[in-house]
């Protein structure tokens, strides 16, 4: 069966850091692009990052250049986004997705985990 399973979100305060992981099952990661998206409530899903099959290509959305850092064990099956000095505005349920194509474009993307939440308050 194949899965993605993201963990690490929590509720935080701003300025603080967060560690997400996305762990694959049922497939060998290395073989696809990983991306992560976010979806805050009462807006789209967004793309902010994605990493190629060997870490030879990174994407970052420009909204979260700088703080955000994507990376991936291939020998671990899991991917990992690293957040730094998170925002209010970053709140929102960040999934992670496999796809055979370098895009950052959602409907490339074949398989999704089912979300890790992330919440950023005083």
């Amino acid at each position: 069966q194949v899965q993605l399973v993201e963990s690490g979100g929590g509720l935080v305060q701003p300025g603080d850091s967060l560690r997400l992981s996305c762990a694959a099952s049922g497939f060998t990661l290395e073989n696809y692009v990983i991306g992560w998206f976010r979806q805050a409530p009462g807006k789209e899903r967004e793309g902010v990052s994605y990493i190629t099959s060997r870490g030879g290509t990174i994407y970052y959305a420009d909204s979260v250049k700088g703080r955000f850092t994507i990376s991936r064990d291939n020998a671990k099956n899991t991917a990992y986004l690293q957040i730094d000095s998170l925002k209010p505005e970053d709140t929102a349920v960040y999934y992670c997705a496999a796809s055979l194509r370098a895009t950052i474009s959602k409907p490339a993307y074949r398989y999704w985990g089912q979300g890790t939440q992330v919440s950023v308050s005083s």
